[in-house]
């Protein structure tokens, strides 16, 4: 709740000389003053509001039990409802403190809306570690007077005392200045000649008022001014995370797949071929499903039977055998050294490991027989398998927490950090919806205690509580329904939730595919689907993935109605001729590459909260913008994979920091075509050849390509 209030000492008399210190404003300067912990955390008056009242401060997490989230370098907004009583003027501040507690230089907020009394301001931690923010609301005297004065002066009431007021009020600011701030001496002078001119009897009124309203003044009180009564909200915690927790490109794929013709299962020296190229199309993170011993115990053979043969390679979720459990790394795929040999290469190549984490075991799992209470036991006495009817997994046991809850935690953390030893620090974890939320809130706080740059990705494709309070309680990403919304309501209505509140905790990971599901609409929508679908992704979200053998489009399903994949990789290998596809045309990796290339460009795609839609009279058609500073990026895809769509594009011009009657250049970063675009614009988008716009809004700076045609 609202704490401290401060109060400045009442006017100065008539002088341009510097007050006694007992006389100066509450603040001197644009950094937040110190105040012990005590007078943070107090309410002065024993009131549950303070003399400003701060209110509804956000972001805020489980009402401030939890930190809000942002990267290193992310810019995100702080709001609250600031006011006070009668009609004297409010403002406020956000204070930013950086993990030694060390307020930064505090930012002016603005009144969002005029008239609702909601404030905002645009702050950017700029290191990782855990900050904390607050609001300050304050009266601020010299708005409340120049509104005044602007009113009276031309009126030509009180004329006298209301400029000796000013006068005052502007020796008070000066007299605030930091003698030991650079450039402080200019600063104050400026002050003081405008409280020569409110002085000067000589001048007309109007002259007078003119020279306190010049804009070099209002530079100077902008970085300092007088604040009255100032009242800070309740501290808030924020937790700073390293870029990769909200930002990059994953490439999924299963080593045991990349093998020879001689040694069909692939092992880490074989997939470790696969890198340079996952490289090339400019991915950054290679995640891999799990590597541990699978069991023979209910083992699946392909497109899940329930009658293995001899050749069948069983489902890596269904970890554990003989040979090791989740510490373990399956023979065929070779030694803990192979893959740290494998994670050390990917590295040369610019890329992370992210390992899967699945927190369930094959019938052979040692847990199995060293932990039996970890397991659900029927009636009967036997271990009850996994199931999410109508699917059922045979080969597969779910664990039960209640029994032993600390020492799954203790086993978990060995588990993560024996990988971690090796390199790992990124971790996908399966299904963590099906696992107790308090457990996770232990291990992922326990882990990033000592390991702040460790991500955990939660694949939780649940109810929309749990997926939330999964993301709260620690996780740093979470898979999404973006699989599912394809529509521009379905598209645009998510977005803006993910985009909104959402995005102080909860950061997507967009995958078109994974090796679970194989959506409809890229069943039927070939090709064309599949390009959209990566411009979608590659373009909404600040992280994206695609599982292997998306860039070649494969599209069948096991049977019609279905989202599971034909001949399933999770059942068997699954080689694939990358050079022939390339040869004879048969992949979208270059797509693929130009948008990450493009994410690696534009600082606006590497941020989530920075999504705005844009109205569109087709609705085959969708369109948005991100803007980051200078840099604007704005998308236009056509969702419609069997029919060209021509449209009209009508952008809400000031969200790309524009005029509305403004026309500027924008270039086509997938084509290097340059267009002028204003308020109302034709599209035609042709599915296979055109499938969408990647614009760039040009600015007088912005260096143009050359022999680009100009539309």
């Amino acid at each position: 709740m609202p704490a401290t209030h401060h109060s400045s000492a009442p006017p100065t008399p008539p002088r341009t000389a510097a007050p006694p210190p007992s006389e100066r404003p509450a603040t001197a300067g644009p950094t937040a003053p110190e105040r012990s912990s005590a007078q943070r955390r107090s309410v002065g008056d024993g009131t549950a509001v303070g003399r400003i009242p701060v209110l509804d401060v956000r972001p805020v997490v489980q009402h401030g039990r939890r930190p809000a989230k942002a990267v290193a370098g992310e810019t995100f907004q702080v709001s609250a409802t600031v006011f006070r009583e009668g009609h004297d003027a409010v403002a406020a501040n956000v204070v930013l403190r950086d993990p030694d507690g060390r307020p930064g230089p505090w930012t002016p907020m603005r009144e969002l809306a005029p008239g609702t009394d909601r404030w905002g301001a645009d702050v950017t931690p700029d290191a990782p570690g855990r900050w904390t923010y607050t609001v300050e609301g304050w009266g601020d005297p010299v708005s409340t007077w120049r509104h005044h004065a602007r009113i009276k002066i031309p009126a030509g009431i009180d004329t006298g005392l209301v400029l000796e007021e000013g006068a005052r009020l502007y020796a008070r600011a000066a007299a605030g200045i930091p003698e030991a701030e650079e450039g402080s001496a200019a600063q104050r002078d400026v002050l003081l000649a405008a409280v020569d001119a409110l002085r000067d009897e000589s001048r007309p009124a109007a002259s007078r008022l003119a020279a306190a309203l010049d804009p070099e003044v209002d530079a100077v009180l902008a970085r300092h001014p007088v604040r009255e009564l100032v009242t800070e909200s309740e501290t808030l915690p924020l937790l700073v995370e390293r870029e990769r927790a909200l930002y990059g490109s994953w490439y999924e794929f299963f080593p045991r797949s990349e093998g020879t013709p001689e040694r069909p299962h692939g092992t880490f020296r074989t997939a470790a071929r696969r890198l340079p190229a996952i490289a090339a199309m400019g991915f950054d993170v290679v995640y891999l499903p799990p590597i541990h011993p699978i069991g023979t115990t209910f083992r699946k053979g392909r497109n899940n039977t329930l009658d293995p043969g001899p050749e069948d390679v069983g489902v890596p979720w269904a970890i554990g055998s003989p040979e090791g459990g989740h510490d373990a790394v399956h023979p065929d795929l070779g030694t803990i050294d192979d893959f740290a040999w494998f994670v050390r290469r990917a590295g040369e190549q610019g890329l992370e490991i992210a390992l899967d984490f699945a927190l369930q075991c094959s019938p052979d799992h040692p847990w199995v027989h060293k932990h039996p209470e970890w397991f659900h036991h029927r009636p009967d006495g036997t271990i009850a398998y996994a199931e999410n009817p109508p699917k059922k997994y045979q080969d597969i046991y779910p664990i039960a927490f209640d029994a032993d809850m600390d020492g799954l935690v203790a086993e978990t953390l060995r588990v993560l950090r024996h990988w971690m030893s090796y390199g790992v620090r990124i971790f996908r974890v399966d299904n963590p919806h099906t696992k107790a939320v308090v457990f996770w809130e232990r291990v992922i706080g326990e882990i990033n205690r000592t390991d702040p740059d460790v991500i955990f990705l939660a694949e939780a494709f649940t109810r929309p509580a749990m997926m939330h309070t999964l993301a709260q309680i620690g996780f740093q990403q979470s898979y999404t329904y973006f699989t599912w919304r394809n529509t521009k309501e379905e598209l645009t209505e998510y977005l803006t939730e993910l985009s909104g509140e959402a995005a102080s905790y909860m950061r997507p990971n967009f995958f078109p595919n994974t090796p679970d599901i194989l959506h409809a609409h890229l069943q039927h929508g070939g090709r064309p689907a599949f390009e959209a679908r990566a411009v979608l992704a590659a373009t909404l979200s600040p992280s994206w993935g695609i599982y292997s053998g998306y860039e070649l489009c494969e599209n069948t399903p096991v049977k019609e109605g279905s989202e599971e994949y034909l001949d399933s990789e999770k059942y068997q290998l699954r080689p694939r001729d990358w050079e022939a596809a390339e040869r004879e045309g048969r992949t979208i990796a270059p797509l693929i590459t130009r948008l990450n290339e493009i994410r690696r460009a534009h600082p606006a795609l590497r941020q989530l909260r920075n999504l705005h839609f844009h109205d569109v009279d087709q609705d085959a058609v969708i369109a948005y913008s991100k803007r980051s500073g200078s840099n604007t990026v704005l998308v236009v895809v056509n969702l419609d994979p069997h029919h060209t769509q021509e449209a009209t594009v009508s952008l809400d011009m000031p969200q790309l920091g524009l005029d509305w009657h403004e026309s500027v250049p924008v270039r086509d970063e997938l084509t290097g075509e340059t267009y002028h675009w204003g308020r109302a614009n034709y599209v035609r988008l042709e599915p296979g050849t055109r499938p969408a716009h990647v614009l760039t809004v040009l600015r007088p700076s912005t260096p143009q390509i050359g022999g680009s045609p100009t539309r």
